[in-house]
């Protein structure tokens, strides 16, 4: 993997530019540019057909200076060490950013879920679940869905997580499924985020919304409710895309039809109302806004100069590398930075844990009311930091965190048995 496209080294990359707008003793930049502890399994599961394959997992604790931590459960192929580095590391940074009380935290398995059976997939997280016992809790590390795992997912993780227990926990996860403990909201709480913070950001830079032409990269989750979000706001979402490719229509896509599309068929690329295009191209259409929200390392110094979006709100974590941020800062693109853009996803989960905790709900009309609060007041933050200081909003929002992070840490001081 090249230096360009390592996610840790492009986390601490971010992290040394930002630190640099700040004052800190010398330990304090030192402690927080590493994780806390690093967790690596390797475990059997079963197959259906008898078969025992050994699989790999990670689990990263960046920070716990704030509270416990917080982080996604990926299953994806490529996952590495060092990819899960990263996301803990911005992990901790967006859930400072938006004041919540966490630590930064992110696991992985090294696997194709595609290529395994509902019951494998049952299987290989409740042996996961089981070798992670020592380290998660409701107040010590709290999981949720990313990338290729599922609200069922998280309902086999709680369950098998409460029977050694022997009594439910239902805050040991968010992003669970209602019926077991999940909020309302959840499901669509990043996608939504990603439109309060773009909505925002909009109006800063006197952009309408209304007629707003829009290209979402990506059309799981994230991407499919914040293409949905946009277009009941009344902009224009002119492509998608999705592993398979993209599609393009210049009069724009019926979002709410596609959705339904796409639970049915699996693919926006079947989809008939509009022209046939790839990932690459997607990615230099014209338009007002663009939302990464696929994979890391998708606009590079390779295509940068290529793209052609008036404003990139990273759905994703880690979409835009260091070089292609410098090229698209130069022409004078406005960049909403991950650990803003996508905090939807965390916050809610915030509210989950504290409805787990409580055993009492909120509604939904309650809950994404506070969301837009908390986000918008994020963004303000960033935006006057920013502002303040000269600098891009990806370093103001990290020094920021970082700032909130350091002060924390300060105050409990450095424990004389460490």
């Amino acid at each position: 993997m090249s230096l360009e496209h390592n996610p840790w080294q492009m986390a601490q990359a971010q992290y040394d530019r930002a630190v640099r707008h700040l004052d800190l003793p010398p330990y304090l930049v030192d402690y927080l540019r590493h994780p806390r502890r690093e967790f690596i399994v390797n475990f059997p599961v079963q197959m259906d057909d008898g078969r025992v394959r050994l699989f790999t997992g990670y689990r990263v604790h960046h920070s716990t200076v704030r509270g416990p931590t917080k982080g996604g459960i990926r299953y994806h192929q490529n996952v590495t060490l060092d990819e899960v580095r990263a996301l803990a590391m911005w992990m901790t940074w967006k859930c400072a950013l938006v004041n919540i009380p966490y630590g930064g935290g992110k696991g992985g398995i090294v696997v194709d879920p595609r290529e395994l059976s509902p019951n494998e997939l049952e299987n290989l997280t409740r042996r996961f679940t089981s070798e992670l016992g020592l380290l998660i809790g409701p107040d010590s590390d709290i999981p949720a869905p990313d990338m290729g795992t599922t609200p069922q997912t998280m309902a086999w993780l709680m369950d098998t997580y409460s029977m050694h227990r022997g009594h439910a926990v239902p805050a040991v996860v968010t992003g669970k499924p209602v019926s077991v403990g999940g909020s309302l909201g959840r499901n669509q709480a990043t996608g939504v985020g990603v439109m309060f913070v773009t909505r925002r950001a909009m109006r800063k830079l006197g952009i309408p919304v209304r007629g707003a032409r829009v290209v979402v990269q990506g059309f799981g989750n994230v991407g499919s409710n914040a293409a949905l979000a946009m277009h009941e706001q009344g902009a224009k979402v002119i492509a998608v895309s999705d592993v398979h490719g993209g599609l393009f229509n210049p009069e724009g896509l019926d979002v709410p039809a596609l959705v339904r599309h796409v639970e049915a068929e699996g693919t926006v690329t079947t989809w008939p109302h509009g022209e046939r295009i790839s990932n690459e191209t997607l990615l230099t259409l014209e338009c007002d806004v663009l939302i990464p929200a696929a994979l890391e390392n998708q606009i590079t110094a390779d295509n940068a100069e290529a793209v052609r979006a008036r404003v990139i709100a990273e759905g994703a974590n880690g979409p835009t590398t260091l070089e292609a941020e410098e090229i698209l800062r130069a022409r004078g693109t406005f960049i909403i930075p991950d650990i803003l853009c996508n905090a939807g996803g965390v916050t809610v989960s915030y509210f989950e844990w504290v409805q787990g905790l409580q055993f009492y709900f909120w509604g939904e009309a309650e809950i994404l009311a506070r969301l837009e609060q908390i986000l918008v007041a994020a963004f303000e933050d960033c935006w006057r930091l920013a502002e303040e200081r000269g600098v891009d909003m990806r370093t103001a929002a990290t020094a920021l965190a970082i700032q909130r992070v350091a002060e924390a840490a300060e105050l409990r001081g450095v424990c004389p048995q460490l």
